[in-house]
């Protein structure tokens, strides 16, 4: 229990920071004086830095103990957050930004390795459903919380409340949190860091590009990021295969439980963060609602999602994954297909039922299936497990807000193309309407894949562990 509460408490306000800042970036425009491409940054910086970490997190939980680890991390978060604080201009609150998001990107993966070797299988469900809460209710509540901090306090208080959370977990974790694992002291590849280093990073920062420019996929600086990521990344998987000791050991994918997790992971990651920024969009734009309504329409399928995941564990724990996920994956699908026939006069209900159902389905699915994944793995190989499925957050997030925002775009762009009078306001507004459409027939495909995949789970038990480790060994 202290073990738990030490990581829960840490990873709570580190993920909580992840949005918090989301609603005060037009402040920080005009704190600062800075435009939307160099403030976004304080976004994207995030997501990027997240994405090269955790792939290497692997060699660093095997390097130290979980208590160097988590202090380690909660420290750097801390420093970063302080400095935020007191930030005299852009450059210094960016790098303090940057220290947060290097805090945050290896407290996860310390927490998911953790519990699975402190906990059996039998138990993970419910274990990870408590992950799970912390990992959605943070989220969930940032927007709203950030809201409320900036207009009463300032955007500053945005990182001084933070501080004193951030110093108990640091004095808690130092008391009671145990060791747990075993440190191996893997030998570094350094070779393997700069390929994962150019690999994860270019598609991240190129596919946030994407999703930021107006000329998506087509400008340079997009296209080169992406393809010089991809190369990066085929000769990064060659050499862990050859490698004795791999930075980050792709074999994981040869259990099959653990590869259709990665797979429905992906999926739910991409449906979360696109509908997270194409619906507020459709509500300011078609529905013309203010920021705060539409984030409050939000607000209870958010909610809901991170309550849910600790019963979804439990679910788990008494009725194995097939019972969640095979019907979660079906509301999932039928979710996206009504979102495709919104238009102008749909009503607010309609949001507000559509995104609960969307976000149930998320709940079901997403910890279920990491948790049967993992569970198939071997011991030594949980590192490396739990760091893939924690560098596919990001990776998918930036894929899919991107993918979406350009058919969005594209569809926008050939509907005003055709259209009789294209500067008109109804105009203006039906194509963003078809945009949006378009964008959720789209997914209802993706969802479609999902559930296919979702047929062919089954639970990994303590004997498909043994005859796996029997295996790798």
């Amino acid at each position: 229990m202290p073990v738990m509460i030490s990581l829960i408490i840490g990873a709570f306000f580190a993920i909580l920071n992840e949005t918090l800042l989301n609603i005060a970036l037009t402040t920080l425009m005009d704190q600062f004086d800075v435009s939307p491409p160099v403030v976004q940054w304080m976004a994207t910086g995030f997501m990027l830095v997240m994405g090269i970490l955790i792939p290497i997190s692997a060699l660093l939980i095997q390097s130290f103990t979980t208590r160097q680890m988590f202090l380690g991390t909660m420290s750097i978060f801390t420093v970063g957050t302080l400095i935020c604080s007191l930030a005299p201009g852009f450059g210094i609150l960016l790098a303090g930004r940057l220290l947060q998001a290097v805090g945050t990107g290896l407290l996860i993966p310390i927490i998911f390795n953790t519990f699975l070797l402190i906990f059996p299988p039998e138990r993970r469900g419910s274990v990870m459903g408590m992950i799970g809460l912390v990992i959605m209710f943070a989220p969930a509540i940032g927007p709203t919380l950030s809201g409320i901090i900036v207009e009463h306090l300032g955007w500053r208080f945005l990182f001084i409340t933070v501080i004193p959370f951030a110093l108990f977990s640091i004095g808690f974790g130092y008391k009671f949190l145990k060791n747990v694992g075993e440190v191996t002291k893997p030998k570094t590849d350094v070779l393997s860091i700069v390929l994962s280093t150019i690999g994860f990073g270019g598609v991240v920062l190129g596919f946030s590009f994407a999703g930021e420019g107006n000329a998506g996929f087509l400008e340079p600086q997009v296209y080169s990021l992406i393809i010089a990521g991809v190369i990066s990344l085929i000769f990064f998987t060659r050499r862990q295969l050859r490698l004795e000791e791999p930075l980050l050991d792709v074999r994981v994918f040869k259990y099959p439980m653990f590869a259709l997790s990665v797979g429905l992971f992906i999926i739910i990651m991409m449906s979360m963060f696109s509908s997270e920024i194409i619906l507020p969009m459709y509500m300011q734009g078609p529905l013309a609602l203010s920021a705060a309504a539409a984030g409050l329409i939000l607000l209870p399928g958010s909610l809901l999602n991170g309550l849910l995941s600790p019963v979804m564990g439990k679910l788990f724990d008494k009725f194995g994954p097939r019972k969640l996920i095979i019907p979660a994956a079906f509301i999932l699908m039928g979710t996206m297909f009504s979102l495709s026939q919104v238009g102008v006069n749909t009503p607010i209900w309609h949001i507000v039922v559509t995104y609960i159902f969307l976000m149930f389905s998320i709940s079901a699915i997403m910890m279920p299936a990491q948790t049967n994944g993992l569970n198939q793995l071997p011991k030594k190989l949980y590192p490396h497990g739990t760091a893939i499925m924690n560098t596919l957050q990001p990776v998918s997030g930036a894929i899919g807000v991107s993918v979406f925002i350009s058919i969005m775009t594209s569809k926008q762009d050939s509907y005003l193309a055709h259209a009789e009078d294209p500067s008109s306001a109804q105009t203006m507004t039906q194509s963003l309407v078809s945009g949006v459409e378009l964008v959720y027939l789209v997914a209802f495909g993706v969802a479609a894949a999902g559930f296919l995949l979702s047929l062919f789970i089954k639970k990994a038990s303590p004997d498909d562990l043994a005859s796996a480790e029997m295996e790798q060994s």
